[in-house]
């Protein structure tokens, strides 16, 4: 029995997802046919590639060994096939993503439309998902990440950054008050983040000389996964929360909320495309992540409703100084 390409492909992506499973969802083809082309593949090479246990597969030292050496090989044949394809027909095939699903809604869905018209015959499934996912093990070509990149295996390019604002309605700060300093902030009750702890979600720029951020372990009254959610309910006056700017910009514009720490700097995120860290990306990854990069240039989305008077690449809250420690 010989090996055949497709059993290759599908043994790559069983170890890059991880399981059966996500490979499945990632080819868009059965649990079954999977299993199949991987034992088909054992049987051609004499070898046991993955260990088997319930609802895993764990890659043996022969299955890494294999892996490293035919992942440059076949990535090298998509590129050329595909650089062939793209001259006559353009992106062609199917392609996955995951995004946080506020910053999705709000600013990816026209993003994805011009892309899609440009190429017609390239299929795209976007998941909306505030829960932290790897892409690689949700069978994904790439995601959209806020934050600082932790995981290993991806790579990471940078779209633009993201100010965050602590706010309250003016109700709250009528019947509470506001906060005159960070240390005041933990007696205030707040609306937090339940996917980042409160001491790291609740983090501010410091002048003092280890540059290290300072962290704020606030009281949250209500949890939520969901900024809009968060911010909703700041707004209905039920106390502080650290909104990214790109959801805070039009309440702070509006009255519905105010700035509740006007002269600190909360810790910026990095909004980023991520990616598997690969040696070659294919054609329809990295041309969407380009058409990503140009449309988050300066100025940003939510910034281009700021007074025409402000320099509108400028971000309000970038202007403030940050506090001493």
């Amino acid at each position: 029995m010989k090996w055949r390409f497709e059993d290759i492909l599908t043994f790559i992506n069983v170890v890059e997802a991880g399981s059966v499973t996500s490979a499945a969802t990632r080819l868009n083809i059965s649990k079954s046919v999977i299993s199949k082309r991987i034992s088909d593949l054992e049987t051609a090479l004499r070898v046991e590639l993955f260990r088997r246990s319930t609802g895993r597969l764990t890659p043996t030292e022969l299955a890494w060994s294999l892996y490293e050496r035919v992942v440059p090989l076949v990535q090298g044949i998509t590129e050329a096939t595909q650089g062939v394809s793209e001259r006559t027909e353009g992106l062609s095939g199917r392609l996955r993503m995951v995004a946080p699903v506020s910053f999705g809604t709000n600013f990816l869905g026209q993003v994805i439309a011009d892309f899609a018209r440009c190429h017609p015959e390239l299929e795209i499934a976007v998941d909306f998902e505030d829960r932290l996912v790897n892409p690689t093990q949700g069978g994904y070509d790439l995601g959209i990440h806020i934050g600082d990149l932790k995981e290993s295996s991806l790579k990471a390019r940078k779209l633009c950054d993201c100010s965050r604002i602590v706010c309250c309605s003016p109700e709250y700060a009528t019947n509470c008050g506001l906060p005159k300093s960070v240390a005041e902030l933990a007696q205030h009750t707040c609306i937090g983040y339940a996917h980042v702890r409160s001491s790291d979600f609740w983090q501010f720029e410091s002048e003092g000389v280890s540059g290290r951020p300072i962290s704020v372990l606030m009281r949250s009254r209500i949890v939520a996964n969901n900024f809009e959610a968060m911010r909703d309910m700041a707004i209905a006056g039920l106390g502080l929360v650290l909104l990214p700017e790109f959801l805070a910009a039009g309440p702070l514009r509006e009255g519905s909320l105010i700035s509740a720490l006007p002269h600190v700097t909360p810790r910026a995120y990095t909004i980023s495309a991520v990616y598997p860290y690969t040696r070659q990306v294919s054609s329809k990854v990295r041309k969407f992540i380009d058409h990503l990069v140009a449309a988050f240039v300066p100025p940003l989305p939510w910034h281009r409703h700021m007074d025409e008077t402000a320099d509108p690449r400028i971000s309000r809250t970038a202007e403030r100084t940050p506090f001493a420690a």
